[in-house]
């Protein structure tokens, strides 16, 4: 008997969904895309309306032989990949290169946004056909990234060097991080001044609290801008009578955040587990795939991972109330489900958010099932699931005006606040993380009423300066992204990824910085292409991608709409851009004629090459010296580059040794046992021979000691 033909992307799908399906399916992976546009050439016919030439890639042919020959045997072809713009063209470009229409097999397109027995059976009760508004707009936005980046590279390999490229949104980020860095270097600090006052109540002395400077006493803003002024305020705070304004206590409700989205989880993940948005998407990939577990099988854990939906299915809903009320009572479970509404721009992407398919389905029942990592953010969705349905937290806050009295004309006001959780809600087991720690301003509040007398206890003026913008992380940065409109759910990893692969950008700490490369190649766009790195302009072309996909635009126009005008630009740029000059001057010699060696970037990152080019031909490996020995021979550690463009510590004396790691080394010895110590995990030194862990900081004091010693 003819099995029935399911196609997937992947093997971890295909393993769950035979276990769903059973033996009368036979189940193959495509193991993602199996064709695209060629890589060695432009592979768009501009003159023939645009025309793309689709190619089957070498290491793909075979697994499109094995899917035709299983199309040929089978009753039925069910195309079953991912529910969105970039699964549906999967799905086109499958039909076409495996020949499925060829077949006497009907073909289906069935689409779930999660893998489990009840969404998998409804999906085969419902078959679709392949979506060609969809279809059209992955085509629309792969042409005019192919026709920006073979278009505009070349030009950047005559002007500054070969092996550069520019995408068409991936140079939007990088302007965004390149702008932020020269608002931080052009940032000028101001000085101000804050002035608090410490008080109590004279029949409470030990009841002490801090108030802060706010006004003068007619409630005109007080700015302190120097120390004079600071020192004269400061000075009547010392002789003035204290009383208290005005009291007024409030409830405040605080309500949870909805379940995930792509863009939410990602920052989520960032800020409490300091997860890459890449290692997110793969981990919640996994997630959604399906896992065995044990005898019950295998099943998908979340939904769908590539949302801009905070939408949940009612019968979600219904559920997690349940669990509420068994697990934390009536207290903790609203009057009425609560519901979140997002504006999506994608008609194909309103399904639901990021959500566990059952959430009876607790992390700590299923952690043997799981990685540590699968298992945090499987612990986050759900936690995040949970809390988005119970009640708010509830907060009384007190806040007191208190009068600085000095003469009948001339007086101060100041103000202080608390808060106290009445009631923990949500809170309970959520609470959404911040991209900076921020200081709520509330103190502890003897009971206060109108009128009181105060004891003045002292006074504490502080100098502050203004701060310039914090430079951005994967959490800000994908914040800034989607509100400008950059990119899709599906896209942020990748950028980010790329802008780092390319050595646009780079990361400390956390934090993105851009190369000098970044800078100079952003520049140039800015200055050349102003459109192409116009957030406002990108955001404008996902807003048209978006109306393709829902039929309200065709995608041939837009393409024309968008190249001819770009073509002229870049004609004219040709022109007027001149050449830089990327090379830099070492102290090194040329061994062969003893001309000065200059640092050079080619395809593979830097290289040193002398002066004397093209004379002489030498060239040497860029490296850069540490000045810490090798634990092994005593030679000098030096910080080279691997062939996947990775850093990682070597020994100058290679081949001879051969000691590396991918740790930064440094200069102090191991107090434990003289060994090499390498910074470990950021705030930790490790000691790679005998495994001694110790704070960098701690580690620090005791070389401070040792050399005062």
């Amino acid at each position: 008997m003819a099995k029935k033909l399911v196609i997937v992307e992947s093997p971890a799908k295909a393993r769950t969904l035979s276990k769903i399906l059973g033996r009368s399916y036979s189940i193959k992976a495509s193991l993602g895309h199996v064709r695209d546009l060629p890589r060695k050439n432009l592979g768009v016919d501009i003159d023939k309306n645009f025309t793309p030439k689709y190619v089957t890639p070498q290491g793909k042919r075979k697994i499109v032989k094995e899917i035709r020959e299983a199309a040929s045997k089978a009753s039925s072809i069910y195309l079953a990949t991912d529910p969105d713009r970039e699964g549906e063209a999967i799905s086109w470009h499958l039909v076409n290169a495996a020949k499925l229409d060829k077949n006497k097999a009907t073909i289906h397109r069935i689409a779930f946004h999660e893998i489990t027995k009840e969404a998998i059976e409804r999906a085969f009760k419902n078959p679709l056909t392949i979506n060609m508004n969809l279809v059209n707009a992955q085509q629309a936005r792969r042409i005019l990234d192919r026709l920006v980046g073979y278009k505009l590279s070349p030009l950047l390999w005559k002007k500054v060097q070969r092996g550069l490229s520019a995408g068409r949104v991936q140079s939007v980020a990088v302007r965004i991080i390149v702008d932020r860095e020269q608002e931080i270097q052009d940032f000028k600090p101001e000085e101000y001044w804050t002035i608090e006052v410490e008080l109590a109540p004279p029949e409470e002395m030990e009841a002490k609290f801090m108030a802060k400077l706010t006004a003068l006493a007619d409630g005109t803003k007080l700015a302190i801008h120097n120390k004079e002024r600071a020192d004269e305020i400061t000075a009547d705070l010392e002789n003035a009578e204290y009383a208290v304004k005005s009291v007024q206590t409030k409830q405040l409700s605080r309500r949870p955040a909805p379940a995930f989205i792509t863009s939410t989880l990602q920052q989520e993940a960032w800020r409490k587990m300091h997860f890459t948005a890449k290692r997110t998407m793969a981990i919640a990939q996994q997630l959604y795939e399906g896992l065995p577990l044990g005898e019950k099988g295998a099943t998908g854990l979340i939904t769908y991972m590539r949302t801009d939906s905070t939408n949940v299915a009612a019968s979600a809903i219904t559920e997690v109330r349940d669990f509420i009320k068994e697990n934390y009572g009536n207290a903790f479970l609203p009057a009425k489900p609560r519901y979140f509404t997002k504006k999506t721009r994608l008609a194909q992407e309103a399904h639901e958010a990021i959500r566990p398919t059952k959430i009876y389905r607790r992390p700590e029942q299923i952690k043997s099932f799981l990685t540590t990592e699968q298992l945090k953010l499987y612990g986050l969705i759900w936690k995040r699931m949970v809390a988005s349905q119970m009640s708010p937290a509830l907060y009384r806050i007190t806040s007191a005006q208190i009068k600085a009295n000095l003469t009948k004309q001339k007086g101060y006001l100041l103000k202080v606040s608390s808060s106290t959780l009445k009631f923990p809600g949500f809170m309970t087991i959520y609470s959404e993380g911040r991209d900076e720690e921020k200081q709520d301003g509330f103190v502890a509040l003897p009971k206060l009423e109108v009128n009181d007398k105060l004891s003045y206890q002292g006074i504490f003026p502080e100098q502050h300066f203004t701060q310039p913008p914090l430079r951005y992380t994967e959490a800000t940065l994908i914040k800034a992204l989607e509100q400008k409109g950059i990119g899709r759910p599906s896209t942020y990893a990748p950028i980010i990824s790329i802008i780092q692969d390319r050595e646009y950008v780079y990361k400390t700490d956390g934090k993105f910085y851009p190369h000098e490369l970044g800078v100079i190649v952003s520049g140039i766009l800015t200055k050349h292409f102003a459109k192409i790195v116009d957030p406002n302009f990108t955001a404008q072309m996902e807003k048209q991608l978006d109306a393709i996909a829902e039929g309200k635009q065709e995608w041939i126009s837009l393409l024309k709409d968008f190249y001819f005008p770009f073509e002229e630009t870049l004609h004219k740029a040709s022109s007027n851009i001149d050449k830089i000059d990327m090379t830099k001057a070492t102290d090194e010699i040329c061994p062969k004629c003893g001309r000065p060696m200059v640092i050079k970037v080619g395809r593979f990152g830097k290289f040193l090459a002398c002066s004397g080019y093209p004379e002489c031909k030498t060239t040497m490996p860029y490296i850069i010296k540490t000045g810490i020995p090798c634990p092994q021979c005593n030679s000098e550690l030096v910080q080279r580059i691997n062939k996947k463009r990775k850093i990682f510590y070597g020994c100058s004396n290679y081949p001879n040794c051969k000691f590396a790691t991918s740790y930064k080394p440094i200069p102090q010895a191991c107090p434990n046992c003289g060994g090499l110590m390498v910074s470990y995990r950021k705030v930790w030194a490790k000691c790679l021979s005998c495994g001694h862990k110790i704070k960098l900081s701690e580690l620090e004091e005791k070389e401070s000691e040792g050399a005062v010693a």
